[in-house]
């Protein structure tokens, strides 16, 4: 069991995600957390990039799913950020993600709405390593 974590709070962007197609014309506001598992103690002996994950890259790679294509449901959007990461990144062993809509669009004021899952690679055994991020010494 792993029982080191990266995490990435409140990960800002705009996108056209909503199950109505009024909510994808104009789009909203969304902020992701999220929680990697790794086993951080290789960085911790080393002090060297290569050996953990480079959140400047998990967070391109979180703003690019999340602004490529839409989604009609958070829970769809949440998921691809799940593979995106678990696929492009194989040091990490579990992803959790949260992801809010921002002031969503609803009969009452909410500051937001979302959901959180978890993933670990076991729940994916035929994902194939996409190329690892780029090694930084």
């Amino acid at each position: 069991m792993v029982s080191d974590t990266i995490f990435l709070e409140a990960i800002e962007f705009y996108g056209f995600h909503g199950a109505s197609d009024e909510e994808q014309a104009i789009g909203h506001r969304y902020s992701v957390d999220v929680w990697m598992e790794l086993d951080l103690k290789p960085a911790c002996r080393s002090d060297r990039l290569a050996e953990t994950v480079n959140y400047s890259e998990a967070t391109r790679l979180i703003l690019q799913t999340a602004t490529e294509k839409r989604y009609r449901l958070l829970e769809a959007l949440a998921e691809q950020l799940v593979v995106a990461l678990l696929s492009r990144m194989p040091r990490l062993q579990g992803v959790r993600v949260r992801l809010r809509k921002v002031h969503p669009p609803m009969g009452a004021i909410a500051a937001s709405a979302g959901v959180e899952i978890y993933r670990s690679r076991a729940d994916y055994p035929a994902l194939v390593n996409c190329p690892p991020q780029s090694e930084v010494i």
